[in-house]
């Protein structure tokens, strides 16, 4: 009963902040090799990103081939509810973080697709499953180079294809309420879910006393991705499972880009657990964001700009701004957008994100995406072409720190990244 009542009165304390695909949370990660943690089901890519930024995925148990999220906090509470989360994932509440299925693939808030474009469709057969249960995600990702520092060798840029397929939609261990919204975007605020009776290490707890199940991932047989090839005249390259995720083979590392903007792409399932199945999208120019400081000003607006796309339409643009998220994320701005080549977060927005807190090392991630997908048995699955971009956002008045040596004389560095 005490365990219970302790669980409850700090389920709300601290939140850890979702990755971008919704499998893992940020935390702290040395200064000058930055990490983009993509998550795809059960299955974990990290991807270079741009130096000063902040981010991976920690493994912190296994059972069923999961990856459960952990949160990086340093004081008595936060360590308590680490320690209750985990307890609670690896035994009592079940474990993964949400990864290709059900609510929760965009951040918790949408299922993945769901906010991309309108890059194609596909086909299946074996009978016709949901199409608003998202079960499995094909991700093609542009990875862009990183150019070298003083500390850091340069990292070519790549595409990267992993997915995996379900039997069912993936829980959510986070609820995304919305708070306001302005055009595009709305700001959300999470609540952590609480259920009396635990779920066992085989269900999440996805709303207050209702659990979920963790769904198994299945081979769908050979997987084909063609429209995108090694180079040297290829135009197609043969994923290969491991553990049912499925992925480039080394040996056929994709060029950056392995595709051009418009072209034709389609993944094709030979079939497996389920019936064969086919996907088609269309191909993204790299997402560049315009040079220029995003400042968070006082009751003013804030322009997020980058490079438009040629004659394509099949992108769109999706944003978020968490700018708490080393402290427990508070809440966050989500914006699914065209992609015109600029956005507009309301100055009311914004202050009402400022008020609920501020964190070291804010950034926006910003995505240019375009998703087909088909219906198998079971439910939806994608093809998602997505190219992002993390860029660190100025707070007035805040200094972000990782040492005492970052901070002004008479200030030390909290917990939160924060220089007070």
């Amino acid at each position: 009963m005490a365990f219970a009542v302790l669980r409850r009165l700090l389920r709300d304390a601290f939140v850890a902040r979702p990755s971008p695909d919704d499998g893992g949370v940020f935390v702290r990660h040395p200064p000058g090799r930055s990490q983009f943690p993509s998550r795809i089901g059960d299955f974990s890519v990290k991807l270079p990103l741009a130096p000063d930024t902040y981010g991976q995925t920690v493994r912190t148990c296994t059972a069923t081939d999961r990856e459960v999220p952990r949160v990086n906090l340093q004081n008595g509470i936060g360590i308590g509810l680490m320690t209750l989360g985990l307890i609670g994932a690896c035994g009592s509440s079940g474990g993964g973080g949400a990864g290709t299925g059900g609510a929760g693939a965009t951040g918790g808030t949408g299922g993945a697709g769901a906010t991309g474009g309108t890059g194609g469709a596909g086909t299946g057969a074996g009978g016709m499953g949901d199409p608003m249960v998202l079960v499995g995600t094909f991700n093609v990702r542009l990875v862009a180079p990183v150019p070298a520092t003083a500390t850091m060798a340069a990292v070519p840029g790549s595409t990267e294809v992993v997915g995996k397929v379900y039997d069912g939609p993936q829980p959510s261990q986070l609820i995304w309420k919305q708070d306001m919204a302005d055009g595009a975007c709305r700001l959300v605020t999470p609540k952590v879910p609480f259920c009396n009776t635990p779920c066992g290490g085989s269900a999440a707890c996805v709303d207050d006393d209702k659990c979920q199940p963790y769904p198994t991932a299945h081979g769908v047989g050979n997987v084909t991705l063609k429209g995108a090839g090694p180079g040297g005249g290829a135009s197609e390259v043969m994923l290969s499972p491991v553990s049912n995720a499925y992925q480039v083979p080394v040996a056929s590392r994709l060029a950056y880009p392995a595709f051009s903007e418009g072209d034709d792409l389609q993944l094709d399932a030979s079939g497996g657990d389920f019936a064969a199945f086919s996907i088609k999208a269309k191909g993204i120019a790299p997402l560049q964001l315009a040079d220029t400081e995003l400042r968070l000003e006082p009751s003013q607006p804030l322009t997020i700009a980058w490079t438009r796309p040629g004659a394509s339409t099949a992108s769109k643009i999706h944003l978020k701004l968490d700018i708490s998220h080393h402290g427990g994320t508070k809440g966050m701005i989500e914006c699914d957008a065209e992609d015109t080549g600029s956005l507009v977060l309301s100055a009311a927005m914004l202050t009402r994100l400022t008020g609920l807190g501020i964190a070291g090392f804010p950034t926006v991630i910003v995505s240019r995406r375009s998703v087909g997908s088909t219906t198998i048995a079971p439910g939806r699955v994608d093809l998602s072409v997505t190219s992002d971009v993390e860029k660190p956002v100025t707070i007035p008045g805040l200094t972000s720190c990782t040492s005492d040596t970052d901070c002004p004389t008479g200030k030390t560095c909290q917990n939160d990244l924060t220089c007070k």
